[in-house]
């Protein structure tokens, strides 16, 4: 039987590499097709979702917003939570209002982080230049001073005391109080064009692949380690229980409605109907 090529691609960090590892291993079959993996930094994903340059696309919740009129959002597989948004950090002594006209760095600018960053920036009146930066990068840009601050994501929430950095602020504690809600981060996208029973079966075999996962099936530990920028135990552990959540099975309702808010504040306006597969 001919199986059909279908692009998946997620981030290699290590809540993203924890949900798939089943898709990835084959331990968990997707009928009919045949899985071309690649792993990226989040923005490069983001970028390649834009292009169509995937089928199913691991995307910031911010950069989703640019891409619902092609692409239909899973309710599994994402990252979502409390307590788990990214951080602005600095050296020791530096003071939010301090960051004024200054430079500061971005894990990119279509992600969650930035988005918030911007609305955190609106709130306390700051102006400044945002740079760029590869999310490793950032911490030791911030420490050596080429950059006064630095928004960071992923197991730099765990990491940055290691660099001499202090915390700023918790962009998505921001957000928590503010909404009364969960922060979105990043979300699992399908094209529209592959249509909604594909987009089903990918969804299960997501799903399929999290239980896996939490079984403790074998080889899930060195997958995982082998693409982990951090390779410490304890430290790969906790990224997995913050960012793999139970919002990473199925969002819910409270995370729908949490999704629904952060899109808006992306793409203001009307949203494309429907933004969530069985809407």
């Amino acid at each position: 039987m001919n199986e059909q090529a279908l692009r998946l691609n997620y981030s290699p960090c290590p809540n993203d590499t924890f949900i798939f590892y089943g898709l990835a291993s084959g331990l968990v079959p997707l009928p009919g097709f045949r899985l071309e993996i690649s792993l990226a930094d989040v923005e490069v994903l983001n970028v390649r979702a834009a292009r169509g340059e995937a089928d199913v696309c691991k995307v910031s919740f911010a950069a989703a917003a640019g891409l619902l009129d092609d692409w239909l959002l899973l309710r599994a597989g994402g990252a979502m939570g409390r307590g788990v948004g990214p951080l602005l950090v600095a050296r020791e002594g530096v003071e939010p209002r301090d960051l004024n006209g200054k430079a500061v760095a971005i894990p990119g600018n279509r992600t969650t982080a930035n988005l918030l960053f911007g609305l955190y920036c609106r709130e306390l009146g700051l102006e400044l230049e945002r740079v760029e930066m590869v999310f490793d990068q950032i911490m030791p840009a911030v420490a050596r001073g080429e950059v006064a601050a630095g928004v960071v994501i992923h197991e730099g929430r765990f990491t940055y005391a290691e660099h001499g950095l202090s915390r700023l602020a918790d962009l998505g504690r921001w957000w928590e109080e503010r909404r009364g809600l969960p922060i979105p981060l990043g979300v699992i996208a399908v094209r529209r064009a592959l249509g909604p029973d594909t987009a089903r079966l990918v969804q299960d075999a997501i799903r399929r692949s999290l239980d896996l996962a939490r079984g403790e099936a074998a080889g899930l530990r060195e997958y995982v380690r082998s693409h982990a920028q951090e390779m410490d135990e304890a430290v790969i552990q906790r990224h997995i229980e913050t960012f793999a959540t139970d919002f990473s099975r199925d969002i819910g309702e409270e995370g729908r409605r949490a999704a629904l808010a952060l899109l808006s504040e992306a793409r203001p306006g009307a949203l494309p109907e429907p933004v969530f597969l069985g809407d």
